[in-house]
């Protein structure tokens, strides 16, 4: 355990990180994120949609009515049913992607800023625009985690800094089999400045802060135009699939998407930034340490900015178990963790795009027991916690790992 601590802090200085991680956060970034990059996209995962409601019945689809989600007139945002949450873009369920609106800003320098919007304080815009509402960013304002931003004529964003170097080469190396973590090398594609965060506080605007991930930087338009696909990640995130910039606003960039529970609801979000930078090479994300300045551990508690995750490292494996899940499924089956995390927004009145990861492993006697199975609910995996089935890595104190990664949710589907 010694020589791996020792092999993925290595990494982390390689990487330019700020800081050593511990124990869990090792553990966890060399599983979680790297099974999230080596997956293919949504489209080819088994995530557990809703099956059709004629199963089991002798008459076909056409004779039932609308997901009560779907229904007019009612309170449906809090019904079951499939609901888009991120309404800014056009979902493609299918693919896992998600073409957002492009938007362009400038540093104080005049240097070029694409960015997208996700999350906002401001509930009556977030309305508007179709943005998710999470209040609890306001406590995300302490140290260099938000920038600020002002509002121009043209209704541009000028950002007082933080930039971001997307031309590096994005390097990820799995360990040997049957131990494909920790990985032998792991950079991200992409990484902010010491300024750089995606929050940003507009000061001439309500002091409102939203979530802007950066998707690309300093460059112009003729430079990002890959409207077909076949993009060049030495310009732009490496979770764009798409990008067709046209102006300010004008433009579109889809992003690829993950799969999660949420009270038992499968879930998808966006990944675009970690205070770490291993678990940014991981997660195909930019690597931004400001964000590891919002306090972490404290998830629903006065004044907390952030919700928590809980990926499961060693579930149970095997593409057609339809009890697979957690970290190992991930590297050896090739789909998605299925991790579990907080509230979303209609689910629960405490949600945040922050995600501060919690790395949970079963015991050696849970597995021997057979008690190891599929965990789709928050409280459910906390009580495993309680009763001592679940433990953080090997059988240390589970809790923080002291890693921030921003993660806007998009779409629900029960």
């Amino acid at each position: 355990m010694n020589l791996f601590r020792s092999k993925l802090n290595r990494l982390s200085a390689k990487a330019g990180g700020r800081r050593l991680m511990g124990r869990a956060g090792i553990m966890l970034i060399a599983g979680l994120l790297l099974s999230q990059v080596l997956v293919p996209s949504f489209a080819q995962t088994d995530v557990p949609t809703p099956p059709d409601p004629s199963v089991g019945t002798n008459i076909p689809r056409s004779y039932f009515g609308p997901m009560p989600s779907e229904s007019l007139g009612m309170d449906q945002e809090r019904l079951i049913g499939p609901l888009q949450l991120l309404r800014s873009g056009k979902l493609d369920q299918r693919k896992g992607t998600i073409e957002l609106p492009l938007y362009r800003g400038q540093l104080r320098d005049g240097r070029a800023v694409w960015f997208i919007l996700t999350d906002t304080t401001d509930e009556a815009n977030a309305k508007a625009l179709g943005l998710n509402h999470a209040a609890k960013m306001t406590y995300s304002d302490v140290g260099n985690a938000v920038r600020v931003g002002r509002l121009e004529a043209d209704t541009s964003i000028t950002f007082d800094g933080g930039a971001v170097d997307f031309s590096p080469q994005r390097t990820l190396v799995p360990g040997a089999a049957p131990k494909f973590f920790p990985p032998k090398t792991a950079r991200p594609g992409s990484v902010g400045d010491a300024a750089y965060s995606p929050l940003v506080r507009i000061e001439n605007a309500g002091n409102h802060i939203y979530n802007a991930p950066v998707v690309a930087f300093d460059v112009q338009e003729s430079q990002i135009r890959f409207c077909k696909g076949s993009v060049d990640y030495s310009l732009v995130h490496d979770r764009v699939v798409r990008i067709c910039p046209d102006g300010n606003g004008g433009g579109t960039v889809t992003i690829d998407l993950s799969t999660i529970f949420s009270f038992a609801k499968p879930t998808l979000y966006m990944s675009t930034e970690a205070s770490d930078p291993v678990v940014a090479a991981l997660d195909a994300g930019t690597f931004a340490p400001a964000l590891g300045d919002i306090q972490i551990g404290r998830d629903d508690s006065a004044f907390s900015a952030i919700e928590r995750l809980f990926p499961i490292a060693n579930g149970p494996i095997g593409k057609n178990n339809p009890q697979r899940q957690g970290l190992s499924s991930a590297l050896t089956d090739g789909l998605d963790p299925l991790n579990v995390i907080g509230g979303v927004p209609t689910v629960a009145l405490d949600y945040s795009p922050l995600w501060d990861l919690n790395l949970a492993e079963w015991t050696p006697e849970a597995i021997r027991r057979g008690y190891r199975a599929r965990v789709i609910d928050e409280f459910q995996l906390l009580e495993l916690v309680r009763q001592g089935w679940i433990t953080g890595p090997e059988g240390a104190r589970f809790g923080s790992t002291g890693i921030v990664v921003n993660c806007p949710i998009v779409f629900r589907f029960l």
